[in-house]
């Protein structure tokens, strides 16, 4: 992630909070000749726009054997451009009292600046550059070679537990992309040509696979003029777009595997396959996540770590994404608790939303949680935008933005405790355990080299 340190005056002119919840988010969206898909959402309450471009890139789109590609432009394209000297993108932008940053994840590659309002065509002209005349050279791929390098050194190698997802996500899958985490191989990074990061970035970073959102202090008819000014110029790709598909099989039979780590506290994940976002499954597993580990007074939180003592940290997480995902539960033991204790605790947790319907009130509780999340990840312009580009890529219609919350309200108690029972079994999981590396030379360690049930 590029990540460029914000003024400490600007930040709190991002919050703009929802009004009331119901209150519906408006927005104008239409697009160019050249493909390139615009959403405008105009908020005069505070002198602050977000300029964003969400590319429909991301890991699983990447050669097999070149992953990491995605992750690598996120950073290679603020190296500048044609127009821009290397360096100057960021300078550009924190001279003008802004701030910007970007991601990468499976599915897509996010790249905003934060700006005060006078500033918006700043934000159009670099976003412009960024697709049209991008830096593509040795020295910027050196330079970001070694950037990438050492991010996984520092979030991933030398962190203790940080591998989980690389490891998790190696045995998850075997046929579909997602079997390999954004961050990709180093190794596959040093052996790509020029000619190879040139041709991902002409195939992928193009209008026709883009979508422009600006929120905040605008003008809708002066800023879709702005946008013509800088994009119109743009070409349209005549490339195909690759898409993946394939569809990773079901899963019959449990993997267990265990990694020894830099740690002292053994670990405990669990990785169940689930439907892919959008789907009504997946509104109900999220829900469930959230009876499970939103809170301190959650199920896994309370009964783990306040009643039985046998977790520092425990929680759950859909690993949403495009296609089918995962569902993660994962627990740090205790001093002294075997890890095959804290699984066997994290497994009854489980039994119990798959025997028992949960109460009322929990539900009504988790609503409530569900409901004040939707509206806080909107309650910013730089939320805002994002979500109306999510929304627009995933799910072809923007307004999910005022409506998705109906999803999670229709999901019922009955939903809960079917969810859990059809994907939350043995057959459909991968189980891992991390140990310390001082355990590895043990031979009775009885979790070592157990695969299936």
């Amino acid at each position: 992630m590029k990540k460029i340190g914000v003024l400490a005056m600007l930040l709190p002119l991002t919050i703009h909070l929802v009004l009331a919840q119901g209150t519906n988010i408006e927005f104008t969206e239409y697009d160019l000749d050249n493909g390139l898909h615009v959403i405008l959402h105009q908020d005069n309450s505070t002198p602050i726009v977000v300029v964003s471009v969400l590319y429909h890139v991301g890991s699983k789109n990447e050669d097999p054997n070149r992953t990491g590609f995605a992750h690598f432009f996120e950073h290679l394209l603020f190296e500048g451009s044609e127009n821009i000297e290397r360096g100057q993108f960021d300078k550009l932008v924190t001279g003008a009292g802004g701030a910007l940053n970007a991601n990468t994840s499976f599915d897509r590659t996010f790249y905003y600046e934060l700006l005060p309002s006078n500033q918006l065509e700043l934000g159009l002209y670099l976003e412009s550059e960024r697709m049209l005349h991008a830096k593509i050279d040795s020295v910027g791929i050196e330079t970001q070679r070694e950037v990438v390098k050492e991010e996984k050194r520092q979030r991933i190698d030398n962190q203790p537990y940080g591998s989980i997802l690389v490891e998790v996500l190696d045995r998850a899958y075997e046929e579909h992309p997602y079997q390999w985490a954004p961050i990709g191989s180093m190794e596959h990074i040093n052996q790509a040509t020029l000619q190879e990061f040139m041709d991902f970035y002409n195939t992928f970073y193009v209008p026709n696979n883009a979508t422009l959102s600006i929120a905040g202090d605008i003008d809708i008819e002066k800023t879709k003029k702005l946008v013509a000014k800088y994009f119109d110029e743009v070409p349209k790709s005549t490339k195909p777009l690759p898409r993946p598909t394939v569809v990773e099989p079901q899963k019959t039979k449990e993997v267990r595997d265990v990694v020894f780590d830099n740690i002292q506290l053994p670990a405990a994940i669990q990785a169940y396959h689930m439907p892919a976002q959008g789907t009504p499954d997946y509104y109900a597993l999220n829900v469930l996540t959230n009876l499970l580990s939103n809170g301190q007074s959650s199920r896994l939180n309370k009964a783990l770590v306040d009643e039985q003592q046998k977790a520092l940290f425990v929680g759950a997480i859909p690993l949403s994404a495009e296609d089918p995902g995962l569902f993660i539960t994962f627990g740090i033991a205790a001093a002294g608790v075997d890890v095959n204790e804290l699984e066997s605790s994290i497994d009854q947790e489980l039994e119990k939303v798959k025997t028992d319907l949960i109460t009322e009130r929990e539900f009504q509780k988790i609503q409530n949680q569900i409901e004040n999340d939707f509206i806080a990840g909107n309650a910013r312009v730089a939320g805002i935008a994002e979500s109306l580009a999510n929304y627009h890529v995933y799910f072809g219609d923007a307004n999910l933005i005022n409506t998705e919350i109906d999803k999670f309200r229709k999901v019922t108690r009955e939903d809960i405790k079917r969810v859990a029972n059809k994907y939350l079994i043995k057959e459909n999981r991968v189980v891992l355990h991390y140990l310390p590396k001082s355990a590895q030379q043990q031979p009775d360690n009885s979790t070592i080299n157990k695969e299936g049930n």
